[in-house]
């Protein structure tokens, strides 16, 4: 994984940790690669429940690192920012973003890859390619799906730098705290405690019926409600309705 992403597991919440804050984070292909194999990697392990992106240093993300992009091939860095990029449309597992600091750029793109976002009060964002003579192709289906494609263009149009509050209100960041950490974390926890069957399926279905018309999203929704309430999640979830208690879901999570 490399120095420039730290992974720490904590029960079924797996953080992931950007650490190039001498860089301000700025995404190279080597921190793209792992975060991406790492994320994939996560995704595939039942015993993970919630994964918890956040970042070393007062910076979250100052977008792609300039520095490599001069010299490294277009098509490399493109395969693995897309691989990137495109990671809330392929994975069942909740993502939670912890944003303090600045998110710019690229920064904006992993905001909104992110399922649930927690900023810090002094949190800024801005899609400020178009300054550098550049557009944020890759990332700009992801901006769009977080805060509609007319605001999207907006963005990436003027490269404006814009507030915390402003992000909720566009629907880039979810909540502002305080305590971010705290927030972020408890989240996730919360995430990681709810059925996995239930989650799992549910994001499927979300990743599955995008773009498909009515009827294929309604059978789409069909299959996968019929697998949810076949399994022992939504059984022990019922039974527990009933007795007036909260849940326990199987016994295979750690």
């Amino acid at each position: 994984m490399g120095q420039s992403l730290i992974a720490e597991r904590h029960g079924r919440i797996l953080r992931f940790t950007l650490n190039r804050a001498e860089k301000r984070n700025a995404l190279n292909a080597e921190l793209c690669g792992s975060l991406a194999e790492a994320v994939e990697s996560a995704d595939a392990d039942s015993k993970i429940g919630a994964i918890l992106l956040a970042a070393a240093g007062p910076t979250f993300c100052a977008g792609m690192d300039l520095a490599e992009a001069q010299s490294a091939p277009p098509d490399g860095l493109a395969e693995v920012h897309q691989r990137l990029f495109t990671l809330f449309r392929r994975i069942s597992t909740p993502l939670v973003g912890l944003v303090t600091g600045a998110a710019l750029g690229g920064g904006v793109g992993l905001v909104a890859n992110c399922h649930i976002v927690v900023a810090g009060e002094g949190a800024r964002f801005g899609l400020t390619e178009i300054r550098l003579g550049l557009w944020p192709f890759l990332i700009f289906h992801a901006v769009a799906d977080a805060v509609g494609e007319r605001r999207a263009l907006e963005l990436a149009l003027t490269g404006r730098i814009f507030e915390a509050p402003e992000a909720v209100e566009l629907g880039l960041v979810h909540k502002i705290a305080q305590k971010p950490e705290e927030a972020a974390i408890r989240l996730a926890e919360q995430l990681a405690d709810s059925s996995p069957t239930a989650i799992r399926l549910g994001l499927g279905f979300v990743n599955q019926a995008r773009g498909t018309n009515l009827a294929e999203g309604l059978a789409i929704g069909r299959r996968l409600r019929a697998e949810v309430m076949a399994s022992d999640d939504f059984k022990e979830g019922l039974a527990a309705f009933w007795e007036k208690r909260t849940p326990r879901w199987p016994s295979n999570r750690e």
